[in-house]
């Protein structure tokens, strides 16, 4: 009996040691689960500032951290809708995944987008931004507990000094501005400068208010007793848009005195630089920040910390516009940086001659070797981009092609996501051919093409369907935006096309179906758009008709 008990007792002790290891396997497991972080921009991956927040925020990141990105794009669409379809797909992928420890968010727009649905999307989660320009604004969000991170404060006093030290005799500052979030804040910060600076006259070049030609012309105007400061330029008065790359290039073309920036994106590009806010170093900081709230740190505890600058200049401006380099204050950063081979190597010219020689020689040898390589990988990459290209483009108007488009309507009918597909057919194209020849033909397709993809967007794509048939993919059935689409499509005729050399009217008739109201596979779906189009051509053509119309007739 007592040796029973006592066997119990082992086998009791046992079972509870097994347990015990297994609850210690389950917390190390938890443990070592990835932190999750989700990086919201307020503008576009091409935009070159956020690809600088974006390796900063890696490297601050660093491993053991799972980093998901989500893009605003309010460089290119800043409006109620396009605000409404971003919210609906990050809620929808929100969502689909598991919550994450911090939410990261680039730049005014996404911090006032975050703190709008912040019940609704982030509810609980620490917000950290950065990149904000509105001080003000992100000091009054930030009392909220779960709100922390770097501010972006573009110092125009302190380029305004740099500005002063290289031309000492300028009587003006003119800055380059538009009416975008940034620009209308920049604009506050930059005409307050101007009491500090009572002998300098302040005005602007607002990008908002004028044409590309006109900008070209007011740029060419700036004169030589003028400090030029570009802070902003995404939109002119024409509605066309610009990249950072493609203001830094009007601005460098067309003004003849230097630009200062104030931050780090551009300069190497033809921008002279200036004190600058490091968009690295900001988004390292908020990583930083976002790891140490993820390890358990209260996000109510970490203060709003000032932007990183710097000084950062490019010597090719410097060199361009004759000013010295002795002028530039103590550990400017220097970009393009113009040293001799002597300069570079003098310490170890003599002794490491030798061995210069003899690696020359090698990399001679290597270099010959591997071009042979790299021209043969070369010309190979060349031909399979061009096949694969052209398996999905249409050889005469240049945009996606059938092929393409039965691939993309078939990949969104089977993601179950809503779309709408509209047919468009060129009235009377026959009697385009029979009496103005193939040339006009193909100049009325190749004009049509182009102004289809006018139209392109995040939702929408236009296909050359077949002969004389065009076809747009838009991955929404909401009745606005089809019917809206719809208006724009057949408007595309109203302006005459140029065919042969000849102004000439040409219409079109356009079948509207919609996926999964109209139809439930690609098939049907085109079929009733086709359909459509046709009761359009009956009708007296020129005009568009949802195929749902037909079927309560």
């Amino acid at each position: 009996m007592a040796e029973k008990k006592r066997t119990l007792c082992l086998l009791s002790i046992f079972m509870c040691l097994l347990l015990l290891f297994q609850a210690m396997l389950t917390v190390r497991a938890e443990e070592k689960e990835d932190k999750r972080v989700l990086f919201i921009s307020s503008y576009s991956y091409a935009w070159d500032t956020v690809q600088l927040q974006i390796e900063g925020i890696k490297a601050g990141l660093g491993d053991g951290v799972t980093l998901d990105y989500e893009f605003m794009d309010t460089k290119r669409v800043n409006d109620e809708t396009a605000e409404k379809l971003f919210f609906e797909g990050l809620s929808y992928r929100l969502s689909k995944v598991a919550p994450y420890d911090v939410v990261i968010l680039g730049d005014d727009a996404a911090l006032i987008f975050a703190a709008k649905y912040q019940e609704e999307l982030f509810a609980g989660i620490p917000l950290v931004f950065e990149g904000v320009n509105d001080e003000e604004l992100a000091g009054e969000l930030a009392k909220d507990p779960l709100i922390t991170g770097v501010l972006e404060k573009l110092s125009v006093d302190k380029n305004i000094e740099l500005g002063l030290r290289l031309n000492p005799d300028a009587k003006k500052v003119v800055a380059i501005l538009d009416n975008s979030i940034t620009g209308e804040v920049e604009r506050k910060r930059f005409y307050k400068s101007a009491e500090s600076y009572p002998e300098l006259t302040f005005t602007e070049i607002n990008a908002s208010e004028l044409t590309s030609t006109q900008l070209r012309r007011e740029l060419k105007k700036v004169s030589d007793d003028s400090i030029l400061i570009y802070v902003v330029m995404t939109e002119d008065a024409s509605g066309k848009q610009y990249t950072n790359k493609e203001s830094i290039r009007l601005i460098s073309d067309n003004a003849a005195v230097p630009a200062l920036r104030m931050v780090e994106g551009g300069i190497g590009e033809g921008l002279l630089g200036g004190n600058v806010v490091s968009m690295y170093k900001s988004g390292e900081i908020a990583a930083n920040i976002a790891v140490s709230i993820a390890g358990g740190r209260d996000s109510g505890q970490i203060n709003v910390m000032d932007s990183p600058n710097i000084y950062c200049v490019d010597q090719l401006v410097m060199n361009k516009f004759g000013l010295d380099m002795s002028l530039l204050p103590e550990g400017t950063q220097i970009i393009n940086e113009q040293k001799n081979f002597f300069e570079r190597n003098q310490e170890a010219m003599v002794p490491g001659a030798m061995l210069i020689i003899f690696l020359i020689i090698v990399i001679l040898w290597v270099c010959i070797d591997n071009f042979r390589r790299r021209r043969l990988m070369k010309e190979l990459e060349e031909a399979r981009g061009i096949m694969e290209s052209a398996s999905q483009h249409d050889f005469l108007t240049g945009i996606p092609n059938r092929s393409k488009f039965m691939e993309d309507l078939e990949t969104t009918i089977a993601s179950g996501k809503p779309c709408t597909i509209m047919m468009i057919d060129i009235d009377d194209f026959k009697h385009i051919n029979d009496n103005y020849g193939h040339t006009a033909g193909d100049d009325a397709l190749r004009e049509l093409a182009h102004r289809l993809k006018q139209m392109q967007s995040q939702i929408l794509t236009p296909y050359r369907f077949a002969g004389d048939e065009f076809i747009l993919l838009i991955r929404s059935e909401q009745k606005k935006i089809v019917e809206k689409t719809a208006y724009e499509c057949r408007n595309l005729f109203s302006k005459s096309f140029v065919l042969a050399g000849t102004e000439m009217k040409v219409c079109g008739s356009i079948g509207i179906s919609s996926y999964p109201r109209d139809a439930q596979d690609a098939e049907q779906l085109i079929i009733n758009a086709d359909d459509a189009m046709y009761e359009v051509k009956k009708s007296g053509k020129n005009n568009f008709a949802f195929y749902h119309a037909q079927n309560e007739k």
